[in-house]
């Protein structure tokens, strides 16, 4: 009975998307749980691109940027705000745990990834969270394909990971820490 209730629910789901289509955890857990709130923003990578590519059809402009954001702060909130501001749908590519401590060092990330996913999740202007494992988001940002490339405060453009590649497709980068 319960392989036959989530057949019929996976069956749905693949019905609801356009084209070939597979039914994903997040599609049942989604279809199982809606009540999950800001967490249903929080994505695998296989459902992160297909996430994207849905609101790729639908014409919306697909916006991303990545941290660690560690320890959330008011620069943070207004970088991901003004970010949100240029793009109709919002991704964030977030550093999992040991690319933070070879970014950061020891004692690093002070917040494990689910709980900087969480709190990234709870964030308005953030519609979709992505944790990455490689050292550099280029990969994550080849499979998203985002319309928008949003550097953030801590640097300038020049040798931001995945520039050339958007700029290659028509994007657009731009660096949010140089804005007023």
């Amino acid at each position: 009975p319960v392989a036959a209730r989530l057949s019929n629910i996976a069956a749905g789901i693949v019905v609801g998307k356009a084209g070939t289509a597979v039914a994903r955890e997040a599609d049942l857990l989604d279809a199982l749980a809606p009540d999950r709130g800001a967490l249903r923003k929080v994505r695998g990578r296989a459902d992160a691109a297909d996430q994207v590519e849905r609101w790729r059809r639908r014409g919306w402009r697909i916006g991303f940027t990545t941290g660690c954001f560690d320890l959330l702060q008011p620069a943070h909130a207004q970088l991901l705000d003004r970010a949100r501001g240029w793009c109709d749908r919002l991704v964030v590519g977030l550093h999992a745990d040991a690319a933070v401590r070879q970014l950061r060092g020891d004692g690093h990330p002070i917040q494990d990834q689910g709980a900087r996913a969480a709190t990234l999740a709870g964030l308005g202007a953030v519609d979709l969270v992505t944790v990455f494992e490689e050292d550099s988001p280029v990969e994550l940002i080849r499979q998203l394909r985002p319309d928008l490339l949003v550097r953030g405060a801590d640097g300038g453009l020049p040798g931001f990971a995945g520039l050339e590649l958007v700029q290659e497709w028509g994007g657009a980068v731009r660096d949010a820490g140089a804005e007023g």
